[in-house]
């Protein structure tokens, strides 16, 4: 549901910002190490520090002001 707004943001925020997906059944140490309890979990990073969360479907809104005030 949300890969169509994905795939939009990682278009818009090429060579800015990278956007990608993780799939938790191949990688399952990932979200236990995030306490990731719900899909879809955004998780927002900057510099290798973990910045922001959005647990659950969300806007494009959302993801963009959030990807902008960690920028």
């Amino acid at each position: 549901m949300m890969n169509p707004v994905l795939e939009e943001l990682a278009k818009e925020y090429d060579g800015k910002a990278v956007i990608g997906k993780l799939n938790v059944d191949d990688n399952p140490e990932v979200p236990m190490n995030y306490n990731v309890r719900g899909i879809p979990t955004f998780l927002f990073f900057k510099n290798g520090e973990l910045k922001g969360k959005i647990v659950g479907a969300t806007t494009k809104q959302a993801l963009k002001d959030t990807i902008d005030s960690i920028m």
